[in-house]
């Protein structure tokens, strides 16, 4: 059963001219608001008449227009006269009328007898057509066997000895009607055996035999198909080189190939193959075999709604540019006008040229079958490299910090390459306690004897060393990784080994008369008795 949307222009058609009950109506209405395409034609369907409207139906003819016209024709043709009015005045009287009928009828009558006799005759006459053609094997058994030819010849001779030869037509005699309907069976038996030119059944000379596979309902469906496969390797190169052969092989083609190498010397990359998408299957199957399968994804998309819709508003959109363009021939009236038609002609020229992107876009995609390979070489995150990373903790005790705190600083200066300090603080609290911080970067090979040296400067209290090894390039272990070691970073406290002996401290509050008196006095009153002040306020 059609659907609004197959006889859009039929139902658009009527619409315009109000010709749609309010059902109709409604299913219309309902279908536009669903339907963006036919919403569309419906939109431009009007933008067309309104045009037209204003076009051509601007001058309407005068009342007496009609009439001119029909004086006209009336003045062209002449008044017939002679024996032709004669007969039409004839066939106009009543007497004259029944008489035509009367003969009509008896003409009909006679027509039937005619038929009548010569239908009696057929099965004579199909008869000697049957003995004809059994002598003609038909054309299906051309390809039979020898054996089963000269069967069918044998049978055929069989049959026109049985039946008499062909005789000159003549009247036939009165038979009576039982006869007649065993001739007309006998006559039908024999066209079903010389049609199927055998003994088979007709039911089972119909019957579609079982090789032979009924048509696909569905032969005109627009599918995209592709897929995705993951792929581990030994060898991305030669991996690539097989990929090539088997598109070529199956008549496609490699689109694009990308490659990246990794810092342990591993190769990654992507290869897009456009194929087929009747050797799609065969070939997923040979690129199985190149390696360990990860993944695979095999899709479809059905763009056949999308494809036909788009194609039928194409081909409406070219009958409008035409439209337009004729209008514009014709048109004489205002420029206004004109140059509305012509924005519209530029806007369907403008969906024309979309429509065909979309077309020439799905065309390029039906036509192969896009296949997305993913390949990664085995051992992809085996470390290319170790890097040792060395860090030593080293507490100083010694009595004077900052001549060791320079001492240090001029060794790293005597070994510019390297010893490197990093970082240098000197520190002195409010008591007077003096403690230094350095931090050096050491070459690996100069940081053993560097150590050495600074830990001569002064007592030792405590040195931790801490090494980490740390993967380059992956993750785990491995056997050929080369083994690097970097700069080692040490880090240096030094304290005082015998620090002054701590002071009590007292906090006073004094009431005088005089405080600026007094607080010059307490710096010298603290002197007296041993002590200092540290601050003031």
């Amino acid at each position: 059963m059609a659907t609004v949307h197959d006889e859009i222009d039929n139902w658009l058609a009527a619409d315009l001219y109000g010709e749609l009950s309010a059902e109709e109506q409604r299913q219309l209405h309902t279908h536009l608001v669903d339907c963006a395409a036919c919403r569309k034609t419906h939109q431009e369907t009007k933008t067309m008449n309104k045009l037209l409207e204003e076009t051509l139906a601007q001058h309407k003819p005068d009342p007496a227009f009609e009439q001119r016209m029909l004086t006209g024709f009336r003045n062209r043709i002449p008044e017939k006269s002679g024996l032709i009015k004669s007969l039409a005045d004839l066939m106009r009287s009543r007497s004259a009328q029944v008489t035509a009928v009367v003969a009509v009828l008896l003409g009909l009558v006679q027509l039937g007898r005619t038929f009548t006799t010569k239908t009696a005759t057929t099965p004579r006459t199909r008869d000697r057509y049957a003995n004809e053609q059994l002598f003609e094997p038909p054309s299906q058994f051309a390809a039979v066997s020898e054996p089963n030819r000269a069967g069918a010849l044998n049978k055929a001779d069989e049959l026109a000895a049985a039946r008499p030869q062909a005789v000159p037509l003549q009247a036939p005699p009165p038979s009576s009607s039982t006869e007649m309907k065993a001739k007309t069976e006998s006559s039908a038996e024999l066209e079903r055996t010389m049609v199927t030119g055998s003994n088979i059944p007709v039911a089972e000379e119909a019957a579609p035999k079982p090789g032979e596979t009924p048509a696909p309902e569905v032969a005109n469906r627009k599918l995209i198909r592709n897929a995705t496969v993951e792929l581990e390797i030994v060898s991305f190169d030669d991996a690539v080189q097989k990929i090539t052969a088997f598109a070529t092989e199956d008549h496609g083609y490699v689109a694009t190939t990308n490659s990246q190498k990794q810092a342990n010397g591993k190769l990654r990359g992507q290869v897009i193959v456009k194929i087929l998408p009747e050797n799609l299957d065969r070939f997923l199957q040979k690129i199985r075999g190149l390696g360990e399968l990860k993944n695979q994804t095999l899709g479809s998309e059905d763009v056949t709604k999308a494809y036909f819709d788009t194609d039928a508003r194409l081909k409406n959109a070219r009958v409008m540019e035409q439209r337009l363009i004729e209008m514009l021939k014709t048109k004489t009236g205002k420029v206004s006008d004109l140059l509305q038609v012509e924005k519209e002609l530029g806007r369907v020229r403008e969906d024309i040229e979309k429509m065909q992107g979309e077309l020439k876009y799905w065309d390029s995609q039906l036509q192969f079958a896009t296949v997305t390979i993913s390949l990664a070489e085995k051992e992809m995150e085996e470390p290319a490299a170790f890097l040792i990373k060395e860090r030593s903790q080293l507490a100083l005790y010694a009595p004077d910090v900052e001549k060791i705190y320079n001492d240090i600083k001029a060794l790293a200066s005597s070994r510019s390459r390297g010893l490197q300090i990093t970082n240098a603080q000197l520190n002195r609290d409010y008591s007077g306690r003096v403690s230094a911080t350095m931090s050096m970067s050491i070459a690996p090979e100069e940081s053993d004897p560097a150590i050495a040296r600074v830990k001569s400067f002064g007592r030792v209290e405590n040195f931790q060393t801490q090494t980490e090894r740390i993967a380059q390039g992956g993750s785990g272990m491995s056997e050929n990784a080369k083994t690097k070691r970097d700069k080692v970073e040490l880090n240096i406290t030094i304290s005082r080994e015998e620090q002054e002996q701590a002071f009590q401290q007292t906090s006073l509050r004094i009431r005088t008369s005089s405080v600026d008196e007094k607080a010059k006095d307490l710096p010298a009153v603290a002197e007296k008795q041993g002590g200092r002040v540290r601050s003031s306020s």
